[in-house]
């Protein structure tokens, strides 16, 4: 299993969503607020002021899904969140050994035969 991160612009969500809920076996996501700046700048800031709110509003999204849908996901969402532009975002992926669904292993024996979700 994988787990693909990304930090996207807000305004990439709708279309993000509409095209990955259209992937076959599309496992879901959560999405979060995160706030960010980019290790480069434009320019130094020249007080506190510009230094202390030299951040973005960015959505983070996570996805854990079967490591042969890894690379499509990662794929959709390059595509869709580009602009070309600085700040478009950053995807990584993330190994993941073991995922459990919480609803479905409620109430079962806890030697590990709940097994994956």
């Amino acid at each position: 299993m994988k787990e693909i991160r990304a930090v996207i612009r807000p305004q990439k969500l709708p279309r993000l969503r509409e095209v990955l809920r259209a992937l076959p076996g599309f496992p879901g996501m959560t999405i979060s607020k995160a706030v960010g700046c980019g290790a480069t700048g434009r320019h130094a800031p020249s007080n506190i002021r510009e230094e202390l709110t030299d951040f973005t509003d960015k959505l983070r999204i996570e996805i854990v899904a079967p490591d042969d849908m890894a690379d499509a996901l990662v794929d959709c969402i390059v595509q869709v969140a580009s602009t070309g532009q600085t700040g478009d975002g950053l995807v990584w992926v993330v190994d993941v050994p073991r995922a459990v669904f919480i609803r479905k292993t409620v109430g079962r024996a806890a030697d590990g035969a709940a097994g994956e979700g």
